[in-house]
């Protein structure tokens, strides 16, 4: 009985850390900015002969936060060696609560690679919900056509 008793006692515990742990998850994390590295493919390989198949990139930004905007200060593309190909922004560009822009690479354009990606800057004056940034790749060649999105990953985040 003894032994029943201690393996209740373990089992009431561990569901105890267990949906603590799963409770504390729940909350929505606030920033005032975020350096965010997006993945991008300009070109994907496809056969045994590693045939390119050229696509056209959509880099989607936008603002989830309902009462606060944000301005993105940089976006910039990089091919796969990690060199610059090109700085989206001159100026800084502001997002009002619930609106999204988008930057494209066109279809022809092969100075990207397979390992592309974009580096985007933003900040806000008060914390807000981060926003979605995604690249979303589609080509199409004779009767075939494929799509994708890349999500965002933060590297760094704003320190107050």
């Amino acid at each position: 009985m003894a032994k029943i008793k201690k393996i209740l006692l373990i089992l009431s515990l561990w569901c105890l850390f267990f949906f603590s742990a799963a409770r504390a998850q729940v909350g929505i994390d606030l920033s005032k900015g975020q350096t965010v590295y997006v993945p991008a493919y300009s070109h994907i390989y496809s056969g045994d002969t590693e045939y390119k198949f050229m696509l056209a990139v959509t880099l989607s930004i936008r603002n989830t936060d309902l009462k606060n905007a944000l301005t993105i200060t940089s976006v910039d593309y990089f091919d796969t060696n990690g060199k610059l190909i090109k700085k989206y922004l001159n100026n800084p560009v502001s997002l009002a609560p619930m609106s999204s822009t988008r930057y494209v690479v066109k279809e022809s354009d092969e100075t990207g690679g397979s390992g592309a990606n974009f580096i985007v800057i933003w900040n806000a004056d008060q914390a807000v919900h981060s926003p979605i940034i995604e690249s979303v790749m589609i080509g199409t060649r004779s009767q075939q056509g494929i799509s994708f999105t890349s999500r965002g990953q933060v590297v760094s985040e704003v320190q107050e």
